[in-house]
């Protein structure tokens, strides 16, 4: 999808004040919702979903399932809302050997599980809204002892409020970040590196 697409500094995926927030995401609901709505914290527009199930409730990139976004920058970054629910995320990777890898990462698992072709993690969230950045290129490592090629496919499930999701080529500090990539808000950064540790003491 972004193959041919000129990839450094950002590449955002989802930005909910855009006309389109979800125009390359498809969307299941079951027993929820997915919707456009105002945050009272930031005064602006974000996409809440939200369901009673979180693995009927999601949305996904691309549309096609049979397409990937293709997209090689090697950090994930998302700013989300805590709901206080059960929430989790998913990204699929291709490795350097040719093999699809996913990440799972929700708030309700307690342990760091790593089988061959999923790495499923805890996940803890602050009150309000956070940023969660995600090294792939450092997980993919780290899990398998292979090296990132690209993101394939991302996916959000309920419960939580999104603000955007972006990918970048290096974490960027507040003061570095364009103006449209900022909140204008103190957020919790919620840096993925400190459960890869445990990574190691996990039978593969």
């Amino acid at each position: 999808m972004f193959r041919n697409s000129f990839q450094a500094g950002f590449l955002s995926i989802l930005y909910s004040i855009g006309a389109k927030p979800l125009h390359i995401w498809d969307k299941e609901v079951q027993n929820g919702h997915i919707k456009r709505c105002t945050d009272e914290d930031i005064q602006s527009s974000v996409l809440e979903i939200m369901g009673t199930n979180v693995s009927t409730n999601f949305i996904t990139a691309p549309v096609d399932r049979k397409d990937i976004l293709a997209i090689r920058l090697p950090f994930l970054v998302m700013i989300i809302k805590n709901m206080k629910k059960y929430f989790s995320f998913e990204v699929q990777v291709l490795d350097d050997k040719n093999i699809k890898r996913r990440f799972r990462a929700s708030n309700y698992q307690s342990a760091t599980r790593v089988k061959p072709f999923i790495c499923t993690m805890p996940m803890r969230l602050d009150e309000g809204w956070n940023q969660i950045q995600f090294n792939l290129s450092d997980f993919t490592r780290r899990a398998y002892g292979t090296n990132y090629v690209e993101t394939l496919r991302v996916q959000v499930h309920a419960n939580c409020r999104i603000r955007r999701i972006y990918f970048s080529d290096r974490l960027y500090s507040e003061e570095e970040l364009p103006p449209e990539y900022k909140l204008f808000l103190p957020i919790q950064v919620r840096t993925y590196s400190k459960p890869l540790i445990e990574l190691k003491s996990h039978s593969y």
